[in-house]
């Protein structure tokens, strides 16, 4: 059988596959009868007993490896051992014939959100840790298996229904050979994962969990978006070859990413790398890029099941600015709603995410996690070349407020005495219509932007794009998305300010020729990018590319600016005289 979704990070593979569904709990809300309450008071000690082993066990593990993890286990554990809130749990139990996992649910979020409401930072961080901790608890009264990808045993080609930030955020690379999930598209967060670990990965595959066992051997084709459930010696052998060959083209693109991204008639344009994590891995391309240009703060959000803290934070944010020394970095704060939830705070449920409570509209609803990110960054300013960049937003209003938090933090760093660099610029990322539509009001307000094409695309197409049944509805080379851009780059250059795209239409070599024609000289990609990104620029003539940006402008559907992009591409290839 063959099963086709759409290819989002290329490459070729032949593994077993692992079907991977993370635990979600589901609390029995009703009464238990008064006789099975001595049963379930005991089943309860036992989920309590297990989950203890599992926290000294991994304390265990990582006091040589990572001892500051440990630590954050230990304090679990005596969460998990505090006699305050057993007691409590037991009255439910006892009193009210509560189901005890209902008992630890409500025990819990009563003492988050008393822990939430507190002034004090750190007591308000602990309520994170009674997140994690509940969880742990109730997969352990549901009698389920600790399962996540951090580590795995052996190498596999991971399947599901979809990968959210806290799945990936510790992904075991070395042993994941590809992704395939059910729902997502080019733009999900699980596709801009893949991208940067460059593993080989075909989202929007219907159906693909019913489809597949675990350890049934597989072919995923990540160049034509194919998944060959059942191969045969013949298609083996031949998949093996074309493997060979992908891996030999993606290496030769390779070639490319130490040269300077100098068009053919010596216009420079800059390349900045988008970091989704605070490791090596991550932060290895500064060497090759001309700063950062989306610095995804939300992933420290999504790394575990607490919230960091203003210290947390600061050290993240002072290592990436040491990783790129002089050069810039532009830290979005944090992005949370739509496509990435986050396990140490309760979001509101809503019908859709992608219209709701995110963004920046979710920091000026919880002020007291803006401002410990806000001080976070500004404390952090003075050990490099830092931008402030905020998500979704919609309103002039809305840039005002943020506005107003950053003026008063700074103002309370200064009665500190606490050091700060008063020059930090402040921008916006242009992603909601409404906002590209001010973009001449907007100018006077912000330093800067960058375009969030993404997120842009699917809302001037209406077309949510973690949806597969609209995937042809969302057209990321829609005429109206470079109609926008044109508009953007017009106003901002008339106000001497600076305008990027930092969303996947930036590190994409079919729409970077239409881009630097309009003017947007500075792009932003995931670091498996860079190569290919810097091969259409070397073979670039500026000349050609205007005279493309405004061929664009006057075509009428996406398919046949596809056409003509992919066209142009295949010229400028047979032309090019390969000059790494």
């Amino acid at each position: 059988m063959e099963l086709l979704g759409k290819p989002v990070s290329q490459g070729v593979v032949i593994g077993e596959v692992l079907r991977y569904e993370p635990f979600r709990p589901e609390v029995e809300e009703s009464p238990i009868p008064a006789t099975e309450v001595p049963q379930a008071l005991a089943r309860y000690e036992q989920a309590r007993a297990s989950a203890r082993a599992e926290l000294a066990a991994l304390e265990e593990k990582l006091k040589g490896g990572d001892p500051d993890k440990a630590k954050i286990l230990a304090a679990h554990r005596d969460i998990l051992l505090d006699p305050a809130m057993d007691e409590e749990i037991r009255a439910l139990v006892k009193s009210q014939n509560a189901s005890p996992d209902a008992a630890i649910a409500q025990v819990y979020d009563t003492y988050a959100a008393v822990l939430g409401r507190s002034k004090n930072p750190m007591m308000r961080e602990r309520a994170s840790d009674l997140a994690d901790v509940k969880l742990r608890l109730l997969r352990c009264w549901a009698g389920a298996p600790e399962r996540d990808l951090s580590s795995l045993p052996e190498p596999v080609i991971v399947v599901a229904d979809d990968l959210f930030p806290s799945d990936t955020v510790a992904l075991d690379r070395a042993h994941v050979l590809g992704i395939v999930t059910q729902v997502g598209g080019g733009t999900s967060h699980t596709a801009i994962i893949a991208r940067s670990y460059e593993i080989p990965a075909v989202l929007g595959v219907a159906g693909v969990i019913e489809c597949l066992t675990d350890g049934q051997t597989v072919i995923l084709d990540a160049v034509e978006g194919k998944i060959l459930t059942e191969p045969s010696e013949q298609e083996l052998t031949a998949y093996r070859a074309k493997a060979d060959q992908v891996a030999a083209r993606l290496r030769e693109e390779k070639t490319y990413l130490s040269t300077e991204p100098v068009t053919r008639d010596g216009v420079r344009l800059e390349v900045r790398l988008n970091v989704a994590a605070v490791n090596d891995r991550e932060l290895s391309g500064t060497a090759h890029t001309d700063g950062c240009g989306l610095f995804r703060t939300e992933f420290l959000y999504l790394s575990g099941d607490r919230l960091p803290g203003e210290e947390e934070q600061f050290q993240a944010y002072q290592k990436v600015l040491a990783a790129f020394g002089s050069k810039p970095v532009v830290l979005r704060t944090m992005d949370i709603g739509g496509d990435k939830q986050l396990p140490a705070l309760e979001l509101p449920k809503e019908s859709n995410p992608f219209l709701g409570i995110r963004g920046l509209r979710l920091s000026l609803d919880r002020m007291d996690l803006f401002r410990i990110q806000i001080r976070a960054a500004l404390r952090a300013s003075v050990h490099g070349n830092l931008k402030i960049m905020m998500p979704m937003v919609g309103a002039l209003d809305e840039v005002r407020a943020a506005k107003m938090v950053f003026k008063e933090e700074g103002a309370a760093l200064d009665a500190a005495g606490i050091p700060w660099d008063h020059g930090t610029e402040l921008g916006i990322m242009v992603e909601v219509p409404s906002i590209a539509l001010i973009a001449d009001l907007i100018a006077d307000e912000v330093d800067f932007v960058s375009v969030g094409t993404n997120d842009l695309t699917q809302y001037l197409c209406a077309a949510d794009r973690m949806n597969p049944a609209v995937r042809p509805y969302y057209q990321e080379y829609h005429p109206a998305v470079f109609r926008v851009l044109n508009d953007l780059a017009r106003t901002f250059q008339t106000a001497g300010k600076s305008v990027s795209v930092c969303g996947e239409l930036g590190g994409d070599p079919l729409a970077i020729p239409v881009l630097a024609g309009l003017g947007i000289h500075k792009l932003s990609m995931g670091r498996s990018s860079v190569p290919a990104a810097k091969r259409v620029i070397r073979n670039l003539n500026m000349a050609d590319a205007k005279a493309l940006a405004q061929e664009v402008q006057g075509m009428k559907t996406a398919e046949d600016i596809r056409a003509r992009l992919t066209a142009f591409a295949e010229r400028a290839t047979e032309g090019s005289n390969q000059h790494v």
